[in-house]
Order: structure tokens, then C-alpha cells, then sequence
């Protein structure tokens, strides 16, 4: 006799970094029909009569409102903050607001949606009012507009496994060897060493260049230093923006 396959109900995922905005971020969430929203700012602005109105407007609508801390001002924590989210809903549908925060939030906002399944939109408003400590900088919504999907080269799992590794290991009298990351990679049985399942130690080297450090030398998260017969491999800064934008992938 066959089994019924599970049926799973499909929610709308809104993302809405929380700059100085009411319908910019209310409208498209009631005409989406989402059923879930995700808040991203600092608490201070959660202070505002406003943004505790449209959180309590939204609640009294049906809509489930989820408030994260998140530096507005830092693409990356942005980026790290919206994966993550993303990562948790893979069978739902979640569109992110690029609009309804600062500038640099709106990149990170961006890229995320590059990096992940996630749609973008921005929100055109029919008018703008100020002061905004006062009342939203803008008013009403004339148009949601979608935004292209263009692909965004991402770190893969094993990749980012790696990066947090040599994160992990590194301090003022110790930096990880290449000989380390094969030893690591077999360890936890990361997924570039099982499949390929290298017959010797040079075929292992070289897959490890292929796969893992070739790559991320070539995106600046690593960087290579011989130490007379060894290769360390350190961490760079852009690496370790990186890991905080995709840790979700570990």
C-alpha cells in the first residue's frame, strides 16, 4: 500500500531591515499576504511609536513579527543575519525588503538574495514626510518592484567548514598547515575528500588546492605563506567577514 506523501503548508517570509519606515514596510507585507516577518535593527529604533504601531498593527492582521539585532551599518552582519534566516525556511517562500532600511543595509540586503533563493523587492512610496523622529520618512506605497535575481558566487560548505577551522586554530604562535586542513578534512569527513577519496598524500594535497584553498585564495578570504618546507594558511580580513556572512552553511 503506498504512503501518502506529507503535505506542507507553504509560508510567506518576509525580511524587513527596520530604518525609519511604516508602510514601506507594512504594505507589501498585508499585499504579499506573508505570514511571517522578520524585523532586522537596533533595539533603539524598535523604540519609536511608529515601529511599535506597525508591529502591533501587523500582529492584530495575523502576521507572526520576529524582531533580530543586527548593525544596520555593517553589510556583513546584514548579509550573515538575512542567510541565516533564509537558510531556516528552504521550503517556504521569503522575499526581502531592500528598501526599508539605510544604504549599506540595502547592499547586504542585496547580496543576500544574490546568495540564497530569496527574492528581492523595493518599495516606491507615494510621498515622504519628515521630521523622522517623529513620524516615517516616507508615506503610502505607489509600487513594490521586484528586483533581477543575479547569482552571487558563494563559498561552498566544505569551504566555509575550512575557513572556520583555520578561525578556530589560528592564534599569536600557531597558524594551520595544509597538512592540518587534509588532517581536518578527513576527521570530519568533509564532503570534497569523501567523494573523491584520494589514493595517496599527493593526490590529497592537490585535491585540497583544487578545492578548497585555490578558490579562496582567488576570493582573498585566505592567504598562503611558506614557512621554510610548510604552507601556512591564514585567514584574511575579507575571510573572516566571510565566515560571518555565511556561517549559516556550517
Amino acid at each position: 500500500m503506498a504512503t501518502e506523501s506529507a503535505l506542507h503548508s507553504i509560508d510567506e517570509v518576509h525580511i524587513a531591515p527596520l530604518g525609519y519606515e511604516f508602510d514601506r514596510i507594512k504594505v507589501p507585507v498585508l499585499e504579499y499576504g506573508a505570514d511571517v516577518l522578520y524585523l532586522l535593527g537596533d533595539r533603539e529604533l524598535h523604540r519609536t511609536s511608529y515601529h511599535e504601531r506597525l508591529e502591533a498593527e501587523l500582529t492584530d492582521c495575523g502576521v507572526t513579527v520576529h524582531r533580530d539585532k543586527v548593525d544596520l551599518d555593517d553589510v556583513y552582519d546584514v548579509l550573515g543575519k538575512i542567510t541565516t534566516i533564509v537558510d531556516g525556511y528552504d521550503d517556504d517562500i521569503v522575499r526581502v525588503n531592500v528598501s526599508s532600511g539605510p544604504k549599506l543595509t540595502a547592499v547586504g540586503a542585496a547580496l543576500a538574495c544574490m546568495a540564497t533563493d530569496a527574492s528581492g523587492y523595493h518599495v516606491h512610496p507615494e510621498s515622504r514626510s519628515h521630521p523622522i523622529a517623529e513620524t516615517p520618512r516616507t508615506e503610502g506605497m505607489e509600487v513594490a518592484e521586484p528586483l533581477p535575481s543575479y547569482p552571487l558566487e558563494t563559498p561552498t560548505a566544505d569551504q566555509v567548514l575550512v575557513l572556520d577551522y583555520v578561525d578556530r586554530e589560528s592564534d599569536e604562535t600557531y597558524t594551520p598547515k595544509k597538512s592540518d586542513l587534509i588532517a581536518f578534512a578527513e576527521d570530519h569527513d568533509l564532503e570534497f575528500m569523501r567523494r573523491a577519496d584520494p589514493a595517496n598524500e599527493k593526490a590529497k594535497f592537490a585535491l585540497l588546492n583544487n578545492r578548497i584553498v585555490d578558490p579562496l585564495v582567488e576570493q582573498g578570504y585566505v592567504r598562503i605563506e611558506s614557512v621554510g618546507r610548510t604552507k601556512q594558511v591564514t585567514l584574511t580580513d575579507t575571510g573572516r567577514k566571510a565566515l560571518r556572512a555565511f556561517r549559516h552553511k556550517l
